[in-house]
């Protein structure tokens, strides 16, 4: 009776299927739906009890006794068969039967039905771990199934609906895959050892392997060891992600796959970015911006630098590779992608820098950032190793050779600044010119990064590829030697002019005294001693000697000459042309005195020496004066003397006292 009741049921669904299914996919869903409904209507039986109505069918038209003799010639019409099932295919008349839905089409319809129900879910389908094992292997099965029908080439309408599928599950692949870069806390967990893991205590780095946690960006504050790595993504969502990319690059889908994870990274690196206080700017508003704005903006960019191409982007390569394991060259291209905006607003900003003014006031905020970019551009290499993001790395190359540049330029303002420094307004009692102390300091400062500046004049950057030039501390014939030499060269020069503004020619030589001694002490008490070397030192000196004759012969040399009585003896002078010397003698030294204990040397050490030249060239004469007036019988006890040897003496020590004043 079940068996009857069986054959009924089946017989009933082939009559509904007769009646409604008009076309093969219109009857290969009915029966679905029956499958679905009712156990005992397997699509095995259902494709079994079609073969045998299509079978008897057949048989039927073919003879004229049997069942055709039932119904005699006056019976009704028998109605058209239904399309024969795949397992009767062979027994389907070709003349009087619908084409045989083949191996090849059932497998198709099954995967569409599969994914369909996949692609419909609004959840993650990596939510449950078995949803989305069920369906990488439906995919697996699917782009099987094409790479078949492909190389078949033999049903052009069913790879069309093939391909179809496909890009629908690839569609929802991609949406899966950038939601578990963007959101890895949503996926199910997935058991240790699988793609990334290695047995290790790994899970530590990722908070408990569970992925970002609440705060998905670890590195919101100031980093000092750059020596580590951002893991974003836990081995297991590492795992997921690879295993999808995998699909998607088998199914032809790589370059979408490279697009889908830059996107969901460069929020992650953008944001970092931002974090670290870096804003867009173009090179029209870097260089309208103000020095004092420019130089908070270039210590920022330091450190940024340093974060983004020390940390963020290597630890970008490295989820990149891990992602992408075995899927070149789409690792490299999603990996440029996704870095390449952010490093690029880094690097322009550092061209901007190089193309802006070169005040000499900008020298050692440039040299600050050239050191940061020679400093790494040997750790880019593994980085940018591919072809792809090789020229990202030139062009952080080009930014340093850019900045070197620019250190060049600011050297030759600073010859240009010396030169243009007007000779209108003299250094008050002969003092250190203002220019004097900018230019020394400046250099003195500047040699602080000696090793840096060698480097640059030398040019040998790109030579080298990055690697420091040694420094020769013997070696007064460096490129960053003779340029300094020239600039001493150009300020000597410009305060040789300087001299010419007073005067008193005396006045002139002990300005030049007081700069020479002062670029002197500059030069020993820093490594400027060094790169001018020896040689150049004792000429400077030579010079400070000179101007302290010119000084003395242009002050003191007529109060000398006033002085001088002759020879003793014979032939000496009478005493009233001895007392009208002494009162020059008064004269002059009234006017010296009143005048030149207003001037200035700077040097306690230098205003000893000038004093005790003046007191041997003087007293001495004076002296001799005084005692042949004392001696003469014509001057007697009447003799006045206004200024002893000791008053003079005193007055010589108070000169050029203006600085203390």
């Amino acid at each position: 009776m079940a068996e009857d009741g069986e054959e009924k049921l089946l017989a009933t669904v082939q009559h509904i299927v007769q009646t409604l299914g008009s076309s093969d996919t219109m009857t290969e869903d009915i029966l679905k739906v029956f499958s679905n409904y009712d156990g005992r209507l397997s699509l095995d039986k259902l494709y079994a009890a079609r073969a045998a109505a299509a079978a008897a069918a057949s048989g039927g038209g073919g003879g004229g006794g049997g069942a055709g003799g039932i119904g005699g010639e006056h019976s009704m019409p028998a109605s058209p068969p239904l399309p024969p099932p795949p397992a009767a295919a062979a027994a389907v008349s070709a003349a009087g039967a619908r084409p045989p839905v083949t191996s090849m089409e059932r497998t198709v319809r099954t995967l569409d039905r599969q994914i369909s129900q996949f692609v419909a879910m609004d959840r993650l389908i990596w939510a449950d771990s078995a949803d989305a094992d069920a369906f990488l292997e439906a995919v697996d099965d699917l782009i099987g199934t094409v790479q078949e029908l492909d190389a078949a080439g033999t049903n052009r309408a069913l790879l069309d609906r093939a391909d179809e599928l496909l890009s629908r599950c690839m569609a929802r692949l991609e949406d899966e895959f950038r939601a578990l870069i963007e959101r890895p806390d949503d996926a199910a967990p997935v058991v240790p050892g699988g793609f990334g893991s290695d047995g290790s205590d790994e899970e530590d780095d990722f908070g408990g392997g569970d992925g970002y946690g609440d705060e998905p960006i670890p590195i919101a504050k100031p980093v000092t060891d750059y020596d580590v790595v951002i893991d974003a993504l836990s081995p297991g969502s590492i795992a997921n992600v690879h295993q999808i990319a995998k699909r998607m690059v088998d199914a032809g889908f790589g370059r979408e796959c490279a697009e889908a994870y830059a996107e969901a990274r460069r929020s992650f690196v953008d944001e970092s970015v931002a974090r670290l206080g870096i804003r867009p700017r173009t090179a029209e508003e870097v260089h309208a911006s103000p020095w004092e704005e420019l130089e908070f903006d270039i210590a920022r960019w330091i450190p940024a630098f340093n974060m983004v191409f020390r940390i963020l982007i290597p630890s970008e390569r490295r989820l990149c590779d891990r992602v992408f394991d075995g899927l070149a060259p789409f690792g490299d291209l999603a990996f440029i992608a996704a870095v390449r905006t952010q490093a690029l607003q880094l690097i322009s900003f550092g061209d901007a820098i190089s193309s802006s003014s070169r005040a000499p006031e900008r020298l050692f905020r440039v040299v600050d950032m050239y050191e940061a970019v020679r400093d790494i551009l040997p750790d880019l290499d593994p980085v940018f190793s591919d072809p792809y993001s090789a020229t990202l790395r030139a062009e952080v190359s080009t930014m340093c050779n850019t900045l070197g540049s620019s250190i060049k330029g600011i050297f030759m303002e600073l010859e240009n600044l010396i030169r243009r420094d007007p000779a209108r307004v003299a250094a008050p009692g002969g003092g250190i010119h203002p220019i004097t102390r900018y230019v020394m300091n400046y250099l003195r400062a500047a040699c602080g990064s000696r090793q840096t500046l060698e480097e640059v004049m030398e040019g040998d950057l790109g030579v080298n590829g990055g690697a420091p030039v040694a420094v020769d501390p013997d070696r007064p014939t460096s490129s960053l030697a003779v340029h300094i030499a020239w600039i001493m060269d150009v300020l000597h020069k410009n305060l040789d002019t300087k001299s010419k503004i007073y005067r008193d020619p005396s006045l002139a030589s002990i300005f030049l005294l007081n700069n020479g001694k002062y670029i002197i002490q500059k030069v020993n008490d820093s490594e400027l001693g060094v790169l001018l070397g020896d040689e150049w030192i004792k000429q400077m000196t030579t010079r400070v000697r000179r101007w302290s004759v010119d000084y003395q012969r242009t002050t003191w040399g007529k109060v000398t000459t006033v002085l001088q009585t002759g020879s003793p003896g014979i032939g000496g002078l009478p005493a009233k042309a001895m007392l009208q010397k002494l009162r020059m003698f008064n004269t002059y030294f009234e006017e010296i005195f009143a005048t030149q204990s207003e001037w200035v040397i700077a040097d306690e050490q230098l205003r000893v020496d000038i004093r005790a030249a003046v007191e041997d060239s003087v007293m001495p004469v004076y002296a001799s004066l005084i005692a042949k007036l004392k001696s003469s019988p014509e001057t007697g006890r009447d003799l006045y003397i206004k200024y002893t040897p000791e008053d003079v003496v005193a007055r010589i020590h108070h000169l050029f006292e203006g600085a203390a004043k």
